[in-house]
Order: C-alpha cells, then structure tokens, then sequence
C-alpha cells in the first residue's frame, strides 16, 4: 500500500510540472491596457500628454495601450466610467482637477466619489494658474490690486470660462483670500474671455499661464501674480500671489494617473515604477515643457494626500462663494 502511494505522489508531483496552474495570476501585464481620457481629441493638453504618455507606456509595458476619449459633463463621464470599471489594472484614467476635486462639492449626486472610488497611481504635470487684470487697472502688484479694490467696493468684475470651472473657482478663492468683492462674469469658454479682458469689458482673469504667455509677453494683459508656491521658467520674473502675501496661495490644472479602487498594489507599483522612468525621461520632460506644462511626479501616496488637500479646499470655496452648478 505505501509503494502505491508513493508512486500516486510522485506521479502527481511529475504531472504538476507540467499542467498548467490554473488558479495562477498571469504576469501583470498581458494585454491591452484602456486609458480613458475624459475630453474630445486633441481638445485639451490633458488628452495630448495622455497619448504621449500611452505611447511611452506601449513600449515600457510591451502590450499597447489604447486611449479611449470619454468626453462629456466636464470630464465627468469618463472619469465615473473609469471609477466603475474592473480593478484588474486593464482600465486606467486621465484624471484632472475639475472632475476629481472640483466636481464632488459642485454636484450632490456625482456619481462616484474620486476619493473612494478612485486609486492614484501618479500625477506627472501641472499648469500653473496667473492672476490677469486689464491694463487700465491701476495696479502692477497683488498690494495695489487689492488697495484698488477695496475703494472701490463692487466696482470690480472677473471673467471665467463657465460656472464652476477652475478659473472661476481662482476668483473666488482669490476674492476671499484678500478679502475683497468683484462680480463674476461667465463666459462660454476661455478665448472669449481673454478677448473681453483685454477690450476692458471685464477687469480680472485668473487662468492657465500657458494660454495667456503670449498676451502677457505683448502686454495687452497685466500679470499681477501666479498662483503656484514657486515662479515659472516661462515667466521667471513674474513672483507669485504667495511670495507677494497670499501665502499658500495655489491654484493650478494638474493631469494625473489613476484606476479603479481596490486595483492590487503590486499592479499600481508596476505602473507607478513605470510613469516615473517616463516622466523622468529628458524626451518627456520636454514634450510636457512643449504644452506648456511643468513636469510633476507624486508618487500614489503623495498624489492621494494632494486629491485630499485639494479636495477639502475647493469644497470651503464653493460652499463659502455659495456656487451653484449649472
């Protein structure tokens, strides 16, 4: 009876080395990878910095890397289909501020919640935001523009490109900040708002830097500050809102990694590693630095406290400010 057994064993122990382990995991990852981005093609620098970012992915992961456009509601469409797909590390997102940190103090019932149902991996760009003012607005400085307004309470308007949008919520942070009143002007996009800055029908804009460099260069809008904690290569003179007095003040469009919540760590770290080698690269570096964008890395621990931070501070904003989605 003991030989027999002993054979039975050593026969299973031989035939285990050769079938296949069915209850294995296969190598994460073994096949095609979905990045959702949350806008139109070509629409926006998130969705160019998300392609590039998949192309570079292809190649470091070996499997391709499909970008899917979801665009809708302000990049909440895509950004609750990622949040609702399976957390296998096969469905991934282009997460930004408006739809992740922004939008659950704007809309009571969302959809999904970024904070629960959304796993950072990596944020690896950021535009700054510049706080503009018509040139016939006596003030070159934060002091003067904030001494300006105050003697002339109510007097004052700023331009936004649509309600509850991140520029829109940069005045608002700024109004309360400095303690001063302007009226809110919504515009259906931010070109027609940069027109109307400069023709002096609106007075401030505070905006992405990179689609404004150009105005400011040819000074037909001021720059009074930049709403970032430290000053950009693209405008090195320029100081910012928090060296000028409004400490802390930092109003930016971020672009970041994510996928669904409760995807394996050991997938996040695999791609974590991965988005790090990339964004550390001079080649991306550069093309970030080309869109007009900054360089970031976080790592998901980081990136998750920054959603947090983010999170609760535009939440005071909207509630302070009392706005209302549309």
């Amino acid at each position: 009876m003991r030989v027999v057994l002993n054979g039975l064993l050593g026969y299973l122990g031989l035939a285990g080395t050769f079938m296949p382990h069915f209850g294995w995991a296969q190598p994460y990852p073994s096949k095609p990878i979905r990045l959702i981005v949350p806008y139109p093609p070509g629409a926006s620098t998130n969705d160019i910095l998300g392609r590039e970012l998949a192309r570079h992915m292809t190649r470091a992961l070996g499997v391709q890397v499909v970008v899917d456009n979801r665009a809708g509601a302000g990049g909440h469409i895509g950004s609750e289909l990622a949040a609702k797909a399976p957390p296998d590390g096969y469905t991934l997102l282009i997460g930004i501020n408006g739809p992740l940190a922004i939008g659950p103090s704007m809309y009571a019932h969302l959809g999904y919640n970024p904070l629960i149902d959304l796993a950072p991996i990596a944020m690896f760009a950021s535009v700054p935001f510049v706080l503009l003012v018509n040139r016939a607005v006596p003030a070159a400085t934060l002091k003067e523009l904030i001494a300006y307004a105050r003697a002339k309470p109510g007097q004052l308007n700023f331009a936004a490109s649509g309600n509850g949008t991140t520029t829109h919520l940069c005045a608002e942070l700024f109004k309360q900040s400095a303690g001063i009143e302007a009226a809110h002007v919504p515009y259906k996009g931010g070109a027609l708002a940069v027109v109307d800055l400069m023709g002096g029908q609106v007075q401030m804009y505070c905006t992405g830097l990179t689609s404004v460099t150009s105005q400011i260069k040819s000074g037909k809008v001021r720059a009074v500050g930049l709403a970032a904690l430290n000053r950009s290569p693209l405008l090195p003179d320029l100081p910012t809102l928090s060296e000028q007095g409004l400490k802390d003040f930092e109003v930016n469009s971020w672009t970041g990694l994510l996928a669904p919540a409760k995807t394996p760590a050991p997938v996040i770290e695999r791609l974590y590693g991965t988005v790090a080698k990339i964004v550390e690269s001079a080649e991306m570096k550069n093309f970030i630095l080309n869109q007009g964008a900054e360089s970031v890395l976080m790592d998901p621990q980081r990136f998750g406290d920054y959603l947090k931070v983010e999170s609760a501070k535009w939440a005071k904003v909207v509630k302070v400010a009392n706005v209302k989605a549309d």
